[in-house]
């Protein structure tokens, strides 16, 4: 299993400048790629390879006088930029003939070195390697400083630099990992979560996590550097320092929201056995008066987390279908009382006279669902024979 582990660094003033050489290499190097791909494209040619471009933008580049410096800079860099095209047209041919199974993508475009990501790859290749004082040795631009939070499960196979908007610095390593070390111990517990804004979730034994509604706390600090930016003279250097404000007043949301998410995911995914959750349709609400709230709750990255976690722990994730009457059905009986408006919050069954919380009602139905969901799972799946051997 590949899990990826990002920590922050702290390049030196000389590292800055050598790390933005090695972005605009990478992105000169996909650019003048891309484009000859289109331009045979438009002359009916077939695609060049990866090999012809590989030669003709790196390899001979370097010995001319336009591209000299491409050689400045290391040049694993500019053969995974290469790969990085073709990854996007793999993907964009794929999204065409609907092998993809997400939405559709447009077509690679050219990178500018405006866009608010710069990202360059080092895979085991460029000999990079990490210190015994904990620093990150990379070809080129030399040791650098990270702020290691936690240790590496095993030898990372590749390192990717990252510059995000805010203008931090980012080291992104994937590692392997064997999903047996990390499986918990199997719990007799299971749990159900009910989605909303008011509250985060309300889980099936009562339990409830309040929204902490990031966006809407921060509002009033990013309408304030928003207005600061909008008063800046375009092309100015005040206006590019209110821009990095501007970005680092949202990456603090995003972070906060990250942070939240991930707490709350581990912790479910470690005490329950198996977590049931309604598979909203979360393009659809962000189409409603509700969208900035639903932004702001961030609930698919949040269920993205559950079902990763659960992979890599042994635990069991079960998406219970949006279309399932979960507000509707009464826990109690399983009389199904009709729809009702949002602004009911509790009812009283009219069969069985159970007076519900609407919230935590739905959350006791998610998880009924998830349990019947589970069994006829288990009933379809072959049984082993007597000589079969097990794992």
């Amino acid at each position: 299993m590949q899990l990826r582990y990002a920590f922050r660094i702290e390049p030196g003033p000389g590292q800055r400048v050598a790390l933005g050489r090695a972005f605009g290499c990478a992105r000169t190097v996909f650019n003048d790629c891309l484009r000859a791909r289109r331009d045979a494209y438009r002359r009916g040619a077939p695609y060049p390879t990866s090999a012809v471009l590989s030669k003709r933008f790196i390899t001979e580049a370097k010995q001319t006088p336009e591209r000299s410096w491409l050689g400045e800079v290391s040049s694993v860099v500019l053969q995974q930029a290469l790969r990085d095209l073709d990854t996007a047209y793999r993907n964009f041919f794929a999204s065409l003939k609907g092998t993809r199974k997400s939405l559709k993508i447009s077509e690679p475009r050219f990178k500018s070195k405006r866009d608010s990501r710069q990202c360059v790859r080092f895979t085991a290749n460029a000999r990079w390697s990490i210190t015994v004082d904990g620093k990150l040795n990379l070809p080129k631009i030399g040791p650098v400083r990270v702020r290691w939070s936690r240790a590496l499960p095993s030898v990372p196979s590749t390192v990717t630099v990252i510059k995000d908007a805010a203008g931090r610095y980012w080291a992104s390593f994937v590692v392997e990992t064997d999903p047996a070390d990390e499986t918990l111990s199997p719990l007799d517990r299971d749990q159900g979560i009910d989605l909303g804004l008011t509250h985060f979730a309300v889980m099936a034994d009562g339990s409830r996590v309040r929204s902490p509604r990031f966006l809407r706390r921060a509002e009033k600090k990013l309408k304030r550097e928003q207005r600061n930016l909008s008063r800046k003279k375009k092309g100015s250097k005040n206006r590019t320092k209110q821009r990095v404000k501007v970005a680092r007043a949202h990456a603090e949301v995003a972070d906060a929201r990250r942070d939240s998410h991930h707490k709350l995911s581990t912790k479910l995914i470690v005490e329950n056995q198996a977590v049931s959750v309604e598979s909203l349709s979360v393009k659809g609400l962000a189409r409603t008066r509700l969208a900035k709230s639903v932004h702001d709750a961030g609930w698919a990255s949040f269920v993205t987390m559950l079902e990763y976690k659960a992979s890599r722990y042994g635990r069991t994730l079960t998406k219970v279908d949006r279309a399932f009457p979960s507000s509707q059905i009464c826990s109690a009986c399983g009389h199904r009382d009709g729809p009702k408006p949002l602004h009911v919050r509790a009812w009283t069954c009219s069969a069985c006279g159970a007076r519900h919380d609407r919230d935590h009602n739905a959350g006791h139905n998610i998880r009924t669902e998830g349990r019947r969901i589970r069994a006829a799972q288990q009933a379809v799946l072959p049984t082993p024979g007597p000589g079969a051997s097990r794992r």
